[in-house]
């Protein structure tokens, strides 16, 4: 059972967001939090496995609420799973929260079942964000690093072949499953490697993992697709819970030809 902890200052998104959550199985909801200071305060009484943050909290209060959600954390206890569902329109807003930690960020258009598989995904230690943002969110990993914002620190000197490897493969959108298919190991094996590489860069997060792999060189960004749009995302059809257009146990930056692939 996963548990949500639900924070919107508008009680008609909260009585909304639980009529949702608790008519799904395999969801519960651990609390409610009106704002910022609220939710952090009750994370660390409740620790639900994900934190909700709604669409009411203004852009720059959830960029403050995940940063803070992330440095509460305690030695041996597990990092908050943090899924933002928000209402900005600008590309930036969802930059500055994946920075600060978020695992993932969905507009207030999404559809319920979208919402829950998102939640799902997040659970699951994996990374939800929709795919038209992932061509601009490389473009400012690139070339807008506003150093106000916290960011991996490590050297890419530090991590062995291995790791470098597993990397690359969480940059391009794989999952802990396929990397380990890719490259003939256990899946315990790549979680051990995922561990250790958020260690040698500082890393809170695998968004900000991949974030790292752009910035460091390891990963660079594909050209631009030939055609007038881009490939048209399909859904992963082996998972029990919903599958939704954003995530599907992906990470957040993967290149354009790989947002989605099964």
């Amino acid at each position: 059972m996963i548990t949500v902890l639900i924070a919107d200052p508008h009680a008609l998104h909260r009585i909304g967001l639980r009529t949702l959550l608790a008519s799904r199985r395999g969801l519960t909801i651990a609390g409610e939090a009106t704002t910022g200071t609220e939710t952090a305060r009750m994370h660390d009484r409740l620790r639900p496995d994900v934190v909700l943050l709604g669409s009411g909290l203004p852009a720059i209060d959830v960029t403050t609420t995940v940063r803070r959600l992330r440095q509460t954390r305690t030695p041996g206890s597990a990092s908050p799973r943090v899924l933002v569902l928000n209402s900005a329109r600008r590309d930036e807003h969802a930059y500055d929260v994946l920075r600060a930690g978020a695992d993932g960020f969905l507009p207030d258009t999404t559809t319920p079942e979208e919402l829950v598989a998102a939640l799902f995904t997040v659970a699951a230690g994996d990374a939800v964000v929709p795919p038209r943002l992932a061509r601009a969110l490389i473009h400012a990993v690139r070339h807008d690093p506003r150093p106000e914002v916290p960011v991996p620190k490590g050297r890419l000197e530090d991590l062995t072949r291995r790791e470098r490897d597993v990397l690359t493969a969480v940059a391009a959108g794989r999952s802990n499953a396929e990397i380990a298919a890719q490259l003939s190991i256990a899946t315990t094996t790549v979680k051990a490697h995922v561990t250790s590489i958020l260690t040698k860069t500082g890393a809170r997060t695998r968004v900000q993992a991949v974030i790292f792999a752009y910035e460091s060189g390891l990963v660079r960004p594909p050209l631009p697709p030939a055609g007038p749009s881009l490939p048209t995302p399909h859904r992963m059809t082996n998972r029990e819970e919903p599958t939704c257009g954003y995530c599907s146990s992906r990470t957040t930056l993967p290149s354009p030809n790989r947002w989605n692939a099964a």
